[in-house]
């Protein structure tokens, strides 16, 4: 894969944005975890909470957190994997804010809630995070299985649709989450049927 840790983001670009716990440590321990992190995507992006109270991967009904991010139609979220010390986004800029400024209030908010809950101090992840430009079809649809195979190439589990913290199931017609954006991988790959066909095919065997 080319560009990696490449910054320069502009409208239009679409990135595989992807970081890891300081000292390859978790950074989701439990389910509140991980909601809280999808949680804190989806203000970012613009959902107001009452949008995600009925989604239970999305919704922290007793959260008062408050992410000042005008964020509303300026990224779309194609691909998503949480996994226990690290995670994947598929992100494309829409507007003029930076895919940075997004995942830095992310990512802001969630190290201080992990410090909070735990009793922890110091940094919760590994230094910048990383990034790779997509530069064509090929290069989407390569990301995009590898983002959703994830959880099966590190032993999580046998098939993709067993595990809950990634989009593979919002693809697939199990579930719909309202951050993902489903369009552009499914023209990509032609229909949802060559989607699973493709990402189920996929060499779990790859790594970054």
């Amino acid at each position: 894969m080319s560009n990696r840790d490449y910054k320069k983001f502009n409208i239009g670009s679409i990135a595989h944005i992807y970081n890891r716990g300081n000292n390859k440590e978790k950074i989701f321990f439990d389910d509140q975890d991980y909601r809280a992190f999808l949680f804190r995507l989806a203000l970012v992006l613009g959902f107001d909470q009452k949008e995600l109270q009925n989604e239970n991967l999305l919704s922290m009904p007793y959260s008062r957190i408050r992410i000042e991010f005008k964020g509303k139609n300026k990224f779309k979220i194609h691909a998503f994997c949480l996994m226990p010390n690290h995670f994947h986004l598929l992100i494309e800029q829409v507007g003029d804010t930076s895919i940075s400024k997004l995942i830095s209030k992310v990512c802001s908010s969630y190290s201080k809630y992990i410090n909070k809950k735990y009793k922890r101090v110091g940094h919760t992840f590994q230094d910048c995070f990383k990034a790779v430009i997509i530069e064509n079809n090929p290069q989407l649809m390569w990301v995009s299985s590898y983002i959703h195979m994830n959880a099966v190439k590190d032993g999580l589990v046998k098939h993709p649709s067993e595990y809950l913290w990634s989009s593979y199931n919002d693809y697939t017609s199990l579930r719909n989450l309202p951050l993902v954006t489903k369009e552009l991988l499914i023209e990509t790959f032609g229909d949802e049927k060559n989607f699973i066909e493709q990402t189920l095919n996929f060499s779990v065997k790859v790594s970054l």
